[in-house]
């Protein structure tokens, strides 16, 4: 339901101007999602939703970008410390192993980090493989997971 109602107000937000929570509550209604002010006031705060000023003067809600990057990041960092199980450096090769499905979302987290030397990286169910550049690179890679987890 929260993530429902989280991606209607970004929905909402991107298709036209929102100045008050009010307006907010009533367009979620529009959009068939029942919500309080309490629960909006959250939300906008969760969204890191910030109030920027329109050509014609007046005040909406946007996303803060650097606080999405940054909230976006953070989130990948988080993820990557809880699906990891096991890693290990096989020449240029770094590879992880995670709880079975989150291969795919510590990959994601590693792309995101736009790590020095990373050539690529390939993930299936419970296994991700990144191709370093040279062996050192591998090296380096594998003491700074080990320093996350």
């Amino acid at each position: 339901m929260k993530s429902k109602r989280q991606n209607a107000i970004l929905k909402i937000i991107a298709s036209r101007d929102i100045e008050t929570q009010n307006q907010l509550i009533e367009a979620l209604l529009e959009a068939g999602v029942d919500s309080t002010q309490a629960t909006v006031s959250r939300d906008i705060k969760e969204l890191h939703l910030i109030k920027e000023l329109t050509p014609q003067g007046r005040y909406h809600y946007v996303i803060g970008q650097k606080q999405e990057v940054q909230n976006y990041s953070a989130r990948l960092k988080s993820i990557f410390k809880e699906c990891v199980t096991s890693f290990v450096c096989a020449q240029n090769i770094v590879v992880i192993k995670t709880l079975p499905g989150l291969a795919p979302a510590a990959c994601s987290a590693i792309d995101a980090m736009n790590i020095r030397n990373l050539a690529g990286s390939i993930a299936g169910d419970d296994t991700a493989f990144l191709a370093m550049s040279d062996n050192i690179s591998a090296e380096r890679f594998c003491k700074e997971i080990e320093s996350m987890l």
